[in-house]
């Protein structure tokens, strides 16, 4: 199989950088698809955690085990609060949007630009502001949207993407081993058996207070961070800057649909979409709008169709390039039936959503309902919880 920079790039496109090597291992991409909002006031975040599907409020595990630091200094980036993968739904329990929220850190812990004193004008506890990363075809109606819900409450909601730009890194080198937040080229600086750990704290961020962070979703999915759009965020090199398509396909592969397009708005219901497996959902954060719905789904236990990743293969399994669109059905080739439909595709690789126990059922013979000859294999990702597919067994042991 060809590596993932060259399965993804079209005959006739060079990528960002010439020359992939055999393997990429670790890729770094500026995400043009996503826009960055800033909310700020006394009330973002208690605004937020009020409408959202996750607690924004709680701190949740502590970012690191050193002592804190009262002052910053010039070789070691501010500590932020881990970020939140979240959601907005209507209030009958359907996707809207898709939001990664970062507070960032106190500014007395920042330096200014200059990188000689820390930045003035401290808000207390970090709640002042809330930066998302949000689906940029959507940005123009989010806002609209979350001003409509604004109300009397203390918070200021502008899009300041000429300011910040989104970026992620990802790869097959880009792992994480708990208790660790550090990705292997960050702990590699150092020297003899020990780290040096200013250093490496210095190359995952800067004293600005700019840093990776990992992926609030899935470990798989590397690491991701705003940062301001004159500058180029640590740790990306030249040669291993890629196109976004790159890290699209890495998502497809793994199962994981990002954006209102890829996530329909205002139909797709989030537990189908995986958004509890994905860190988007908090069970115990109590009311948010639309939680009767999931909360009525989560606790019956039953969720017959999910999204799945795809592979396109024709009748020798030869993979199929640019075969297949979104929107295309996907059928049971014994039966006829309609199993699901194709949400996204890229190459001879998507994602659909498919009812499991026809998808994953042993010898399933899928294909696409208006070209027969292009046979469809749903594919498990890893990183799903058992319980998902326990259910098939207990009905093919009851049939």
């Amino acid at each position: 199989m060809l590596p993932l920079a060259r399965r993804l790039l079209p005959r006739g496109r060079r990528p960002l950088h010439a020359g992939p090597p055999a393997d990429p291992g670790v890729l770094a991409t500026r995400l043009a698809s996503r826009a960055v909002v800033r909310f700020r006031g006394p009330e973002a975040a208690r605004f937020l955690n009020s409408l959202l599907t996750n607690d924004l409020l709680s701190q949740g595990a502590p970012a690191s085990s050193q002592p804190q630091r009262y002052a910053p200094t010039p070789n070691a980036p501010a500590r932020a609060p881990p970020p939140r993968y979240a959601a907005l739904l209507t209030p009958q329990g359907r996707f809207l949007y898709d939001l990664f929220l970062y507070r960032p850190a106190p500014r007395s812990q920042m330096l200014d630009r200059t990188g000689s004193a820390p930045q003035a004008g401290e808000v207390e506890g970090g709640d002042g502001e809330v930066l998302a990363d949000v689906d940029a075809a959507e940005v123009d109606e989010l806002l609209a949207c979350f001003k409509r819900y604004r109300l009397r409450s203390k918070v200021e909601i502008d899009n300041v993407s000429e300011e910040f730009l989104c970026w992620q890194r990802f790869g097959s080198d880009v792992a994480h081993a708990a208790p660790s937040t550090q990705e292997p080229e960050a702990q590699s600086i150092g020297w003899g058996q020990g780290s040096d750990h200013a250093a490496e704290s210095s190359a995952q961020g800067n004293g600005h207070g700019w840093q990776w962070l990992k992926d609030p979703r899935l470990d798989i999915l590397g690491y991701r961070g705003i940062f301001p759009a004159d500058t180029i965020p640590p740790l990306v090199e030249a040669d291993k800057e890629a196109d976004e398509r790159h890290y699209l396909l890495w998502r497809i592969e793994n199962g994981v649909a990002e954006g209102s397009t890829e996530i329909p708005k205002g139909e797709a219901i989030p537990l189908e979409y995986n958004l509890a497996g994905l860190n988007a959902i908090s069970f115990e954060k109590g009311c948010y709008i639309g939680q009767e719905l999931i909360a009525r789904t989560h606790h019956r236990g039953v969720i017959r169709k999910r999204l799945l990743p795809l592979k396109f293969v024709d009748e020798n399994d030869q993979e199929l390039e640019q075969a297949v669109a979104p929107g295309s059905d996907v059928v049971d080739d014994a039966s006829g039936k309609k199993v699901g439909t194709v949400s996204t595709a890229l190459g001879s690789r998507g994602m659909g959503l498919l009812r499991l126990e026809a998808a994953l059922k042993e010898n399933a013979s899928l294909t696409i309902s208006d070209n027969r000859d292009v046979r469809v294999k749903a594919i498990k990702p890893d990183w799903w919880p058992a319980e998902w597919t326990e259910v098939l067994g207990q009905q093919s042991a009851v049939a």
